[in-house]
Formats: structure tokens, C-alpha cells, sequence
């Protein structure tokens, strides 16, 4: 399992910090839907036809009993106490407010989470079987 040393948590609180300036500035007008829509896909925020997504990642398909516990508790405050595990291995939550999602980076951050490239044109988790092909 991957354990963020403190240059991991640094860039995590700057990409929190650089990704809540750009979601104010969208949300004030200051960024057309054009400009935010590769700021918000690089932090795994889709934005659908009835409600936003966010995916977050869950590297190597492994969770700590923290990081398990602090994802159940942005379900609840966030979301409508529920998320979706994709096949990807990742995790949704299908109903989080916009103006929210810094605040949840933010506390995925701290149990070293997040919701980079999960989304969008980049090479996200993959699946494969250890035995296929043999």
C-alpha cells in the first residue's frame, strides 16, 4: 500500500488549494464552463445531466479502516450517505455540491486520498487478471 511522504501531502494541499481558487473563480463567472471543464476533470468532477459526480481514487484497490471510514463520513455530510465502487476500483459519489468538492479534497487529503486524473483523457486505474492468457 502507498504511503505519502511529506512531499506527497504538500502537492496534495497545493492541488486542493489551486483547485478551490479555480472552483470559486467558476463559480463567480470568472471561468466559462469551457475553461473549468479540464480544471474540474483533472480533480475527477464530472458534472451530468441531473447532478455532479466525483470519482475518487482508490490506488491499488486498498483502503485503510481510516481512509474507509473518512470516505463513509463525506457520504453522509456530502452526499446522500452512499457512494458507488466502479469497476475501476475507484469510488463515486454521485450527488456532491459543486462549492463542496474543495472541501472534500481537502479531507481526502488528510487520510492521503484523492480525486487527481480519474476523469477526463489520462490512464486511470486499471483492471486486468493476474492469469489471463495462460
Amino acid at each position: 500500500m502507498y504511503v505519502y511522504d511529506e512531499h506527497d501531502r504538500q502537492m496534495a494541499a497545493e492541488r486542493v488549494a489551486q483547485f478551490r481558487d479555480q472552483t470559486e473563480r467558476a463559480l463567480a463567472g470568472e471561468l466559462s464552463e469551457d475553461e473549468f471543464l479540464p480544471l474540474r476533470l483533472q480533480n475527477g468532477l464530472y458534472v451530468q445531466r441531473l447532478a455532479p459526480m466525483l470519482r475518487i481514487a482508490v490506488p491499488y484497490g486498498m483502503l485503510r479502516s481510516t481512509q474507509l471510514r473518512r470516505l463513509a463520513r463525506i457520504t453522509r455530510d456530502y452526499d446522500k450517505g452512499y457512494a458507488h465502487f466502479t469497476t475501476r476500483q475507484n469510488v463515486q459519489l454521485n450527488w456532491p455540491e459543486i462549492e463542496d468538492v474543495p472541501d472534500i479534497l481537502a479531507e481526502l487529503a488528510e487520510v492521503e486520498m484523492h480525486a487527481n486524473q480519474t476523469s477526463g483523457n489520462c490512464i486511470r486505474n486499471t483492471t486486468t487478471d493476474a492469469l489471463a492468457g495462460r
